[in-house]
């Protein structure tokens, strides 16, 4: 794709859930951005912040309303209930779509260095439909979650889910990897496995990652895993394979077991009584366990989609927002 010559109208999309702590710290560097480089001429006055509400129990709302009033470049909606972190960041790119060229999507607790901003919209200007923001080190983790997430990374690439190694939701999208992005209608979102699914020219971005600005994360270590869980069913059919792969091999090592239990009673020779026996009965039963709950995990995903449940309500606005032709 050629490079992009005119200034595209940029949306930021911030995901917020009971942030009504770190919202007043956070949200006058995103402003600053948005205004640097307007004055710097790379993206259009018309560019604008867009907040999504995860249907906070807080402030939160309030907090949106009273911004969005006292400044008109910052936006709202809240979502009708909680639905997580991934649909409330879709709802975010879904509405935004059709209102601006481009979005840079991240938290709103100011981990994600916002002037990596910048850079991705030189990236977008250079021809790149997508720009992902990579951590460039995780110095401000701990060491537990540096292990464990950078683990995960190579888990799923293993797994052989297609993702961004370091790579989480601070990346920018053109209006037509939205439009692209939006045909995929599963209910079951990983959005940091679906974007390199969308295809299209891209290109990283490497930032600092700094610590949160206040409040408490709301990603906790059981939340975490099931985040990650999330993401290797949706991505990957491979555990069910292993599964089957563990079944044959189990299968033969019975198979032998057999033949080695029938040529002992025909020689005279007794067999291992009880405890090799409960041994075996309890590995069996456990893997037979395992395999059913990954297998259930899988169907009961499969039961959600069928479904076809909408993935966010949109219960209100702080704006009325009009279609508008994109940069091509």
């Amino acid at each position: 794709m050629s490079e992009r010559t005119e200034a595209p109208v940029l949306y930021f999309v911030i995901p917020c859930y009971n942030e009504e702590a770190v919202l007043p710290v956070t949200a006058g560097s995103f402003l600053d951005e948005l205004e640097e480089l307007v004055q710097k001429g790379k993206i259009s006055a018309e560019s604008r912040i867009l907040y999504v509400d995860d249907g906070s129990r807080d402030r939160t709302w309030e907090i949106l309303r009273e911004m969005s009033r006292g400044d008109g470049r910052v936006l709202a909606i809240r979502q009708s209930r909680n639905r997580g972190h991934q649909n409330a960041l879709l709802a975010g790119l879904m509405e935004a779509r059709e209102l601006c060229d481009i979005t840079v999507s991240m938290d709103c607790d100011g981990q994600d260095d916002v002037h990596a901003a910048e850079a991705m919209v030189d990236a977008y200007r250079d021809g790149c439909d997508i720009v992902y923001g990579v951590r460039g080190n995780r110095d401000v983790d701990s060491v537990f979650k540096r292990t464990t997430a950078q683990g995960f990374y190579r888990f799923l690439a293993w797994m052989g889910a297609e993702v961004v190694y370091n790579h989480a939701d601070y990346r920018l999208m053109s209006a037509r990897a939205l439009n692209a992005l939006a045909a995929f209608p599963e209910v079951n979102l990983y959005l940091r496995g679906l974007a390199p699914l969308v295809g299209f020219k891209s290109t990283v971005v490497e930032y600092t990652r700094r610590e949160r600005q206040a409040g408490e994360t709301h990603y906790p270590l059981r939340k975490m895993l099931h985040l990650a869980f999330d993401g290797v069913t949706s991505l990957s059919v491979r555990p069910l394979k292993m599964i089957t792969h563990l079944g044959l091999l189990l299968a033969l090592l019975s198979l032998a077991g057999i033949v080695w239990a029938v040529v002992r009673a025909l020689t005279g020779g007794t067999v291992a009584g009880w405890a090799s026996l409960m041994c075996i009965v309890c590995f069996m039963s456990g893997i037979q366990l395992l395999c059913l709950g990954v297998i259930g995990e899988y169907i009961g995903k499969i039961y959600m989609e069928t479904k076809g449940r909408p993935r966010y309500i949109i219960s209100e606005r702080t704006f009325e927002g009009e279609k508008r032709e994109h940069v091509p």
